[in-house]
């Protein structure tokens, strides 16, 4: 058993992850803003690698893990969105859309210098999470225990204007912890296929996502394949297959006519 106890920083964080990412993408999906958390997610990867060249910004300024730079491009995006959905009355997802190019155009010419650059921006995409650190995995913790508290006793900051900041600290740390693939799939996949079910359960489709996850990890480990793109295929499996398997169940029983 002392040969795998490297792998309990990685299964839990992947655990706490669903739990802080899934009920924020139940919100994303009923506020139809689906390409604002890639958009941010975009900027938040492209902080972390301006902040890890340390070419224009100081290197290596880290807050409970994540890269200050990170955080700080995460939140510029997410005041972006914020303006782009107040002031656009028209094709909001395309300006989100124009959001995220940027974002991805500038992170490319980041390292366009750099002979490591393909992998910098590879591993900004796919993630490390096999490699999650402590530090991460506490900050998402805490994280994602205040989403479901607040969830809870005042559900109402999900729709007011707390929650793209929110959301964007969120998605930073996800990124820092598993990459943006990870984190678009853990937001959506499940919210979207589960949460059509019956009535959005946020506690359902986190289960489901966490199965996912655990899946792509042992096949990762065991197939010594990327972690990131497998737990976006695992994940999209287990969601699309939770309906035949556990149709009998009642939390996801159809609703009596």
């Amino acid at each position: 058993m002392a040969a795998y106890e490297w792998m309990l920083m990685p299964l839990l964080g992947s655990v706490l992850l669903c739990f802080l990412l899934v009920p924020l993408g139940c919100q994303v999906i009923a506020r139809g803003v689906i390409f604002a958390d890639i958009a941010i997610a975009q900027w938040a990867s492209l902080g972390t690698l301006a902040g890890t060249t340390g070419t224009y910004l100081p290197a290596n300024q880290n807050l409970a893990g994540a890269s200050v730079t990170s955080l700080v491009f995460a939140l510029l995006a997410a005041g972006a969105v914020q303006l782009i959905f107040r002031q656009v009355n028209e094709a909001k997802e395309a300006w989100i859309g124009i959001l995220y190019v940027l974002g991805a155009s500038l992170a490319v010419l980041l390292v366009s210098n750099d002979p490591h650059g393909a992998q910098a921006l590879q591993r900004a995409a796919s993630g490390d999470l096999l490699w999650a650190s402590q530090e991460l995995v506490m900050a998402t913790a805490v994280m994602a225990l205040l989403v479901w508290v607040f969830g809870h006793w005042a559900p109402g900051w999900l729709s007011g204007a707390a929650f793209i900041p929110v959301f964007a600290i969120a998605v930073t740390y996800g990124v820092s912890l598993a990459g943006m693939y990870v984190v678009f799939a853990t937001l959506i996949i499940t919210p979207l296929v589960i949460g059509s079910l019956r009535g959005k359960k946020p506690l359902v489709a986190s289960l489901c996502a966490i199965i996912g996850h655990l899946l792509a990890i042992a096949y990762s480990v065991i197939q010594d394949v990327p972690v990131g793109p497998a737990i976006v295929v695992a994940t999209l499996l287990v969601a699309c297959l939770w309906p035949v398997i556990f149709s009998q169940w009642c939390f996801i029983k159809p609703e009596p006519d």
